[in-house]
């Protein structure tokens, strides 16, 4: 694995296990708090590396769908834990519901001081 790898790597969990519950974030988004916004394809990658437990079911597509086959084991696991958490759907969609200022502070870091 190249020290590229091992970094990106290391930034995607520290990004993913800061997600607050009840919250998602899509793979882009990920990406880019991670400081490497061109890399969203690699990020599932990264999670599946992990050396600990992370909250990989905060991590949706883009258009907030989950990321798996709908109907499929994996979707109905990732469905059951964000419905856990009080995320609701609609259509097969996660309802946006609003950001807590913990995962902005992840997306967009600390607020400037006026």
């Amino acid at each position: 694995m190249t020290e590229f790898q091992k970094s990106f790597d290391r930034k995607v969990w520290q990004v993913v296990a800061s997600i607050p519950s009840g919250q998602v974030m899509g793979y882009g988004e990920v990406a880019r708090a991670a400081g490497f916004p061109r890399y969203s394809r690699m990020v599932s990658s990264a999670m599946s590396r992990s050396p600990t437990a992370l909250p990989w079911f905060r991590v949706v597509r883009s258009n907030r769908t989950l990321a798996f086959e709908a109907g499929s084991e994996n979707y109905r696991e990732q469905a059951q834990l964000l419905k856990q958490e009080g995320v609701r759907f609609e259509g097969g969609k996660i309802i946006e519901q609003p950001r807590s200022d913990e995962l902005d502070k992840i997306l967009w870091g600390p607020p400037a001081d006026k």
